[in-house]
Order: C-alpha cells, then sequence, then structure tokens
C-alpha cells in the first residue's frame, strides 16, 4: 500500500481539491495513509487536513526537509510524494497500483503533467514538459513520484533543499530508475496566469540553469518568492 506525502505552507486554496482525489485509491486500500507535513501555515490548511484525517506534522519551512520529515514518518512500502495544489485524475490509483504491485518493481514513477487552464497557452507548455520528460528523463514535483522505499534509500533520500529538491532526486535517480504513467496530475496555473506564461516560462528555464550551473538552492529559493 502507497503512503502519500505531502509538504505544505499556505496551501489552503488547492489543498481540499488535492486530498479529495485521494479518497477513492483510500477506499480501496491502495492509499494507506496521507502523511502532511506542514512549514507554519497561517491560513486553513490544518483544519482541512485534520477535517480529511490525514497525520499531520509540524515543523520546519523548506521542502526538502519538509518531504523528508514525512518520507520518515511514513509507514508504506511505497511513497506518493504529492504537492499540495496538485490534483490527480481519477485513473491515477489503478496504475499506481499496477506499477507498485508489479513483481520487482523498483522504479519511480511519476505522473502527465497538465494545468488546469483551458487556454491553448497551456497546452503548449504541457508540451515542452512532455518533451523534457522524454529527453532529459527530469519530471518535477508537481508532477508526483511514487517511488519505493528501498529506492529511495538507495540514492539518499530527499535531501533538506529549499528547492530544487525534486531534481537534485530524480538525477541522482537517472533515467533507469524512472517511468512515466499516462494519468495526469493537474497543477494550478495560477503562477503562470498572473506572470504571464513566457515570463513565468522563461523563469523556470532560467531557475534550472543557474541550480545546473551551481547556484546555491537557498539563493534560487530567495530569488523564487
Amino acid at each position: 500500500m502507497i503512503s502519500v506525502v505531502i509538504p505544505t505552507l499556505n496551501a489552503a486554496a488547492r489543498l481540499a481539491d488535492c486530498l479529495s482525489a485521494l479518497v477513492p485509491a483510500a477506499v480501496d486500500a491502495i492509499v494507506r495513509e496521507v502523511v502532511l507535513v506542514d512549514g507554519g501555515s497561517t491560513d486553513e490548511t490544518l483544519d482541512i487536513a485534520e477535517d480529511a484525517g490525514a497525520k499531520l506534522i509540524r515543523g520546519e519551512p523548506g521542502r526538502g526537509r519538509q518531504i523528508a520529515a514525512g518520507c520518515a514518518a511514513a509507514r508504506g512500502d511505497w511513497l506518493l510524494v504529492l504537492h499540495a495544489d496538485t490534483v490527480l485524475d481519477p485513473d491515477w490509483a489503478p496504475q499506481a497500483a499496477l506499477h507498485s504491485q508489479r513483481r520487482g518493481e523498483q522504479r519511480a514513477a511519476y505522473f502527465r503533467f497538465a494545468l488546469d487552464d483551458p487556454a491553448a497557452i497551456a497546452r503548449v507548455w504541457e508540451t515542452g514538459v512532455a518533451l523534457r520528460c522524454a529527453l532529459l528523463a527530469l519530471p518535477y514535483g508537481d508532477q508526483g513520484l511514487l517511488i519505493p522505499r528501498a529506492t529511495l534509500e538507495a540514492v539518499g533520500g530527499y535531501r533538506p533543499l529549499p528547492l530544487m529538491e525534486d531534481v537534485d532526486l530524480v538525477r541522482r535517480l537517472g533515467r533507469s530508475r524512472l517511468v512515466g504513467l499516462p494519468a495526469r496530475a493537474v497543477t494550478s496555473a495560477e503562477r503562470y496566469r498572473r506572470d504571464g506564461y513566457p515570463r513565468r516560462s522563461l523563469a523556470n528555464v532560467a531557475l534550472l540553469a543557474r541550480y545546473l550551473t551551481g547556484t546555491p538552492p537557498e539563493r534560487l529559493a530567495r530569488d523564487y518568492g
């Protein structure tokens, strides 16, 4: 069975939808527990988590640190790390179950990136993400990551980084230990709509380039805001 780990910080706007998408899998005993690790929310995040019956851990902010704490507290042999503003499509659970129950399976799996925006430019960005995953084997955390605990421990787990903890981990996993699942992970397009798709897209590419060329994640986190 799968333990879901969700890092949060003032995530009330989308958290209820994120958690609701996990309910059918919990009913079918695919999801064993939901571990929510909060970094100091001042909105209704904690109330939503408690109402949903999630296991709640409070700690210092920093997504890598929060995820690591959640994985340590989770009981499942498979871990699904999920962002609070990401909503999985209904068909995610049978696909995840099939992957995790496959004999000898030790690869991590990620979902197909999608945005909750009907605009055509959102489809262009989704296609770009699909190409990045296919060519570079570089899915991001907003696609979810379903990973065997043994594999996570073998590569050293999540590092306590404030940003780029997802890129850091999948680079250590490498292409041979990653596989894409066809179910969509639908992520909030709020930042893209607010900043404009071209500006936000260029900012994301620049952020990745700075990280890959050695800029410390702490500095990137300050710039990212």
